[in-house]
């Protein structure tokens, strides 16, 4: 009688034990998955914060404006302005019009358009520039940069209506460079003021002088 019990306090002890440590390896594989699930909860999440950091400020189009004073327009493509408080040349980045006041040169068809439309640009609104990579003068000291007036590129508006042309393209000033040539495209297609005189749009400028 004495073995029996024996036997059976025995077999209950085996069970109560062997039922301890199978709570116990179940906590510990949770706990496990628990930590581990927090971990690459917060990789991911670090990962996350990181894509968003590096893309916003290198964004194609993220644009970095600086406000100026205009002065007054010289030509189709350069004005004067108040920059850091001095006066200050600007020469547009990317494009030419045709001549109407460089030395020893003539005035040239479309150079009075050119002239007159953007002094138009310039006076109707808000100005702002905006640099590229690159230098920001060229070998005579004048700014180059992109203009924008109220927000709209006034390079892009000489282009779109034929008084521009693509121009002067120089590595790394060249973050608009698509675009340029898909206004002059446009343009040219349409055979729009500087297009519509065929051989008058070169690749060294224009040809031809006012008579």
């Amino acid at each position: 009688m004495k073995k029996i019990l024996i036997s059976m306090i025995a077999i209950v002890l085996s069970i109560t034990l062997a039922a301890c440590g199978s709570n116990h390896a179940a906590k510990n594989h949770s706990d496990s998955n628990g930590t581990e699930q927090v971990s690459q909860d917060t990789q991911s999440n670090e990962y996350n914060q990181t894509e968003q950091k590096a893309g916003t400020p290198h964004s194609k189009n993220h644009k970095k404006l600086i406000d100026v004073t205009l002065d007054r327009a010289i030509d189709g493509d350069t004005i004067k302005v108040i920059y850091n408080g001095k006066k200050d040349t600007v020469r547009y980045l990317l494009v030419d019009t045709p001549e109407t006041k460089k030395p020893n040169s003539c005035v040239q068809p479309y150079g009075e358009d050119a002239s007159k439309r953007n002094k138009e640009l310039v006076n109707s609104g808000k100005l702002q520039l905006e640099f590229d990579k690159g230098d920001r003068r060229d070998k005579y000291g004048r700014l180059l940069a992109y203009v924008y007036v109220e927000g709209k590129s006034v390079q892009e508006t000489l282009l779109k209506e034929g008084l521009a042309r693509v121009a002067y393209v120089y590595e790394p000033n060249t973050k608009y460079i698509d675009q340029f040539r898909l206004d002059e495209q446009e343009a040219k297609s349409d055979k729009l003021s500087i297009w519509s005189k065929s051989g008058y749009v070169t690749n060294r400028g224009f040809n031809g002088c006012v008579k």
